[in-house]
């Protein structure tokens, strides 16, 4: 019997600093995305000193692995430090594949947006009104789930400001450990959620909760007639060109080169450590379960950015800070200061081991996406330290080591 620790402490958080009316948006036109746009490869340089100092970093903070991609004025760099996998000297692929988590938002937000655009889809119209079966609050809209705003009780659990827990599905720690290759189905996770009380009325507050996403997920199942994955491969994947980018269903593999992520726990007084690079995440379908890689991340949001997958309005509407968190539709928007502007981005991280960067300026022209691996633990290890050492790799990438990323209130990811 694993021993207690206590609860996971919330990391791997971002806030962003910095209506169209959906009868207007209904209207346009999706751009044609039918034949690849991806980005044309460029060469990799290897002479960035300071990148390589800041993803040495995280290094020398005690993490095992990482991969940074940094594409901007200067070309192409990539690199990487520490260890693929732990007693090996390798270093991580600086394009291998690794769990995304809540980047997948993104995703999943451009999907239900396209659908927007093509007329099948209404911001502002009810959920229930789309899946009658699940018994939604009728005030829940399509625009409340992709801005946190439903209220719907976060199914991997709830953390409280006056320090209330009410769990959830095990996502963190021994339980989660003992239970991740379990296999769930999306209308399960959300069953779960609608069970539990809302933590606000619709509409009234914002709270970060997997349970909008995968809403977002039955939602673009149920007015397409096609799975996510098949809707994600066609829409995005596959005009893309992104090769290394896969919605894994219940896959527990990481296809192809990748670093491996860790979980170390106490058992009968001795400690052991677990490789957690195999697990499932449909425990997160639509809200975290993407698998990918650093130049994969590079196109979609380059591409994003650059209007290549969404019209104009729904690109602005999408980018539109709203509430605490400054969220818009799967994207944080923060501001990093005079000199040196707005990035739209969004982080995530699975259950455990393994973190993942996406960032991007407005027009995509400059871009970090990076994958950090670590030995973790249920009280979350060496990502103590995980904010701090991303906003000294933004503040090089976007600032030119001159400035500091805005670090306030961050809900988790």
């Amino acid at each position: 019997m694993k021993t207690q620790s206590p609860p996971a402490t919330k990391v791997f958080r971002r806030v962003a600093v910095t209506a169209l009316a959906a009868a207007l948006l209904a209207g346009v036109a999706t751009p044609a995305v039918a034949g690849s746009v991806a980005v044309p490869k460029a060469a990799v340089r290897q002479d960035r000193p300071e990148l390589q100092q800041a993803t040495q970093a995280f290094i020398d903070a005690g993490f095992a692995g990482v991969q940074v991609r940094v594409h901007d004025e200067r070309g192409q760099w990539a690199g990487s430090a520490g260890v693929s996998k732990l007693g090996q000297s390798a270093k991580p692929p600086t394009n291998g594949r690794f769990w995304a988590g809540s980047v997948t938002k993104t995703f999943t937000a451009t999907l239900v947006l396209q659908l927007v655009a093509e007329g099948k889809i209404a911001l502002d119209a009810p959920v229930a009104g789309y899946l009658p079966e699940l018994g939604l609050d009728q005030r829940i809209t399509v625009r409340m789930l992709l801005q946190h705003t439903s209220g719907l009780f976060n199914y991997t659990g709830e953390y409280y400001d006056d320090g209330t827990v009410v769990p959830g599905i095990p996502a963190t720690g021994d339980a989660w450990l003992d239970n991740r290759f379990h296999s769930y189905q999306p209308e399960e996770l959300v069953r779960l959620a609608l069970s539990k009380p809302a933590r606000f009325e619709p509409g009234t507050d914002q709270n970060y909760s997997n349970t909008n996403y995968t809403l977002a997920l039955l939602l673009i199942e149920k007015v397409t007639g096609h799975s996510y994955a098949e809707e994600a491969r066609r829409r995005i994947l596959r005009p893309l060109g992104l090769r290394g980018t896969v919605v894994p269903g219940n896959r527990t593999e990481l296809p192809g080169p990748h670093a491996h992520g860790y979980y170390r726990y106490e058992e009968a007084g001795q400690w052991k450590t677990v490789d957690i690079s195999r697990q499932n995440l449909s425990l997160l379908a639509g809200a975290g379960d993407l698998i990918s890689t650093t130049e994969d991340l590079h196109t979609f949001i380059s591409a994003l950015m650059g209007g290549k997958l969404l019209p104009a309005p729904l690109l602005a509407e999408m980018r539109k800070p709203y509430g605490k968190y400054n969220y818009g539709f799967g994207l944080f928007v923060q501001d990093l200061g005079p000199n040196c502007g707005t990035v739209y981005q969004h982080n995530g991280s699975p259950p455990h081991g393994y973190g993942a960067l996406m960032y991007s300026s407005p027009d995509g022209s400059k871009t970090l996406t990076a994958s950090v691996t670590w030995v973790d633990e249920a009280t979350r290890g060496p990502a103590k330290d995980f904010q701090k050492l991303v906003d000294k790799l933004v503040n090089e990438v976007f600032c030119g080591g001159q400035g500091g990323a805005a670090d306030e209130a961050k809900p988790a990811q």
